[in-house]
């Protein structure tokens, strides 16, 4: 039985984020009936998600233990001391996410004394259309992350982004300056800031922001912060190697 868990689980990967019941039978190639007894176990375990429309994703608690996997660890570890430049230099929160099925994972976040209440703690999952690392990381993300996202554009705030178009030329901005923003996308009040950080093989692995509860006007320092500490959070990787 664990082995056939093991199966559900394994169905589902970066081109199979979001499944139905019969997607998951068909690739793991069980009976319907035995999938979704398996399906069951998993949900109430927390390893997957059952979403209103009958779709699963994988689930929080897996993502969780996914913090304490070797390579998100080792991530963490080798951004701590840069985030702190980071936090030295805007005296603002400072957050890592990776990408976890369709929403945004926070690996790791630090911050100063003066910064206010967390809008966000590590484990936390935000969606990707209303982070600025989500944006990042939906921008060069996988093929067919972009229609599963737009899926689930959910208004959190009346300045969510709320249909497929704007999104996808907001994620065109994105790519062609380098960073992503957010202003009261995700809260009201809170405005983000996010660049992408590159693994050993140049591909985005994960982003690196920062939170603001006023309005970011200093793009000019706030950037090249990001942006300097995210080119050495890749040499470090690469270094490791």
């Amino acid at each position: 039985m664990t082995s056939r868990a093991l199966d559900v689980l394994g169905a589902f990967d970066t081109q199979h984020i979001r499944q139905n019941l019969s997607q998951i039978a068909r690739r793991t190639g069980m009976p319907v009936a035995t999938c979704y007894r398996l399906l069951r176990d998993l949900t109430e375990w927390g390893a997957v998600t059952r979403h209103e429309d009958g779709t699963y994703t994988v689930g929080q608690r897996i993502a969780q233990l996914g913090l304490l996997a070797p390579v998100e660890r080792g991530l963490r570890q080798t951004a701590a001391p840069f985030m702190q430049d980071v936090l030295f230099a805007t005296r603002q929160i400072v957050n890592l996410f990776i990408l976890d099925g369709t929403e945004a994972l926070l690996l790791d976040r630090i911050a100063g004394t003066r910064v206010g209440a967390p809008i966000a703690r590590p484990g936390d999952r935000l969606p990707l259309h209303t982070s600025a690392a989500g944006k990042i990381l939906l921008a060069h993300g996988p093929d067919g992350l972009v229609e599963l996202a737009s899926g689930k554009l959910v208004r959190e705030t009346h300045q969510s982004i709320a249909d497929r178009p704007r999104l996808e030329r907001e994620l065109v901005m994105v790519r062609e300056r380098g960073y992503a923003t957010t202003e009261g996308e995700h809260s009201s009040g809170a405005y983000g800031l996010a660049v992408p950080v590159r693994g050993v093989e140049g591909d985005v692995i994960a982003a690196l922001g920062i939170v603001n509860l006023s309005r970011i006007t200093d793009f000019q320092r706030i950037v090249p912060a990001l942006q300097v500490a995210s080119a050495a959070i890749t040499r470090s990787l690469k270094r490791a190697v």
